[in-house]
């Protein structure tokens, strides 16, 4: 079989995992040896890019030694590669997006980049929430057009497979709410503040933990949950919201007094997104709550993160994640290539 060959958008932190552990690392992991796979592409807006149609060496793109790594060459850095060109002219089999989110660009440009590469019959894997946010169901009926494949399990949860497991696992149900705590800013947060400490310390703290942005306010302010919200909406429950549609509360100057007022009354603070399809139509929030102790998201500290189902035939469905690093996105990104791959991997 021949190897799956990969054009990979964006080299952040989650890129490096993923190639660390399909390149040096491989070894530590005998079950992914089925799965060959060739990076021919490696293309980035500010810190260069590298092409190599023959394949290249994750283990150079890896490294800190300038003259070992391709992208640190003068002419990598000095031109800004033209992506829409090459997603039209490289030879690869899938279009590995994992450059960030932008609201205020309605999920551009990297979601003109899936469509480029959908229409050309080339399956897609992203950890972008934005085009699925923004154009979920049209870009599953374009995968579908084009005999190829549109999967994004990493875009919620970091990788924790709820979105493929409700396509392989609910056949013949339909999912007609969903609620969870699904940021992990703000609920590590918000649990920090409930112990006391500041706004400003728990941000520090979570900035530390590498759970937050330097600028928090898009996780603050709920656009983070928004956006998960929109994309769960759009691919479990077939509808098409954009973040947008979604009404948020924001945390951003929450008055400690309202943790301590939680708090007297034996209750947490969280804030909760959620989605309801009634009346043949969708309600969609991010709402803060006061949630009583034994409630299942109450237990729902630090950087974890939860999700309730309910549908026609089957549930309620709880599904939980505990502390998420970024090896859980980078398999939640590996798992979809195996998925498009197929075979026993």
């Amino acid at each position: 079989m021949k190897p799956l060959r990969i054009l990979l958008l964006g080299f952040g932190h989650v890129a490096r995992r993923l190639t660390a552990i399909l390149g040096p690392e491989r070894q530590h992991y005998p079950k992914l040896n089925p799965f060959d796979c060739l990076f021919i592409a490696v293309l980035t807006r500010h810190h260069g890019h590298v092409i190599d149609e023959g394949g290249i060496d994750l283990s150079g793109v890896l490294s800190t030694d300038p003259a070992k790594n391709p992208m640190y060459r003068a002419e990598a850095r000095a031109t800004q590669p033209n992506v829409a060109d090459l997603i039209d002219s490289l030879d690869y089999d899938v279009l590995v997006d994992l450059t960030t989110l932008s609201i205020e660009e309605k999920g551009q440009p990297a979601l003109g980049f899936v469509q480029q590469a959908l229409q050309r019959g080339k399956h897609v894997v992203t950890a972008n929430k934005g085009p699925a946010a923004f154009a979920g169901k049209e870009l599953l009926a374009l995968a579908r057009q084009n005999n190829c494949q549109f999967l994004c399990e990493s875009a919620v949860m970091d990788g924790a497979p709820l979105i493929n497991m409700a396509g392989a696992c609910l056949k013949g149900t339909r999912i007609t709410a969903f609620s969870g705590i699904l940021n992990a800013t703000t609920n590590f947060v918000l649990s920090q503040m409930e112990q006391g400490v500041s706004m400003n310390e728990a941000i520090q703290a979570a900035r530390e933990k590498g759970i937050a942005e330097a600028d928090p306010r898009f996780d603050l302010e709920g656009w983070d949950a928004a956006a998960k919200i929109a994309v769960l909406t759009n691919l479990l429950m077939e509808n098409s919201i954009t973040p947008l549609e979604v009404k948020r509360d924001s945390i951003a100057a929450l008055d400690p007094q309202v943790i301590e007022a939680a708090r007297k009354e034996n209750k947490t603070l969280k804030l909760v997104c959620s989605s309801l399809l009634q009346n043949d139509r969708i309600e969609a929030c991010v709402t803060l709550q006061a949630l009583p102790r034994q409630h299942p998201f109450a237990a729902v500290t630090g950087s974890a993160s939860i999700i309730r189902l309910e549908t026609d035939l089957m549930g309620p469905l709880l599904i939980t994640q505990e502390a998420p690093t970024l090896s859980d996105t980078a398999y939640g990104v590996l798992n979809d290539l195996m998925t498009i791959a197929g075979g026993d991997q």
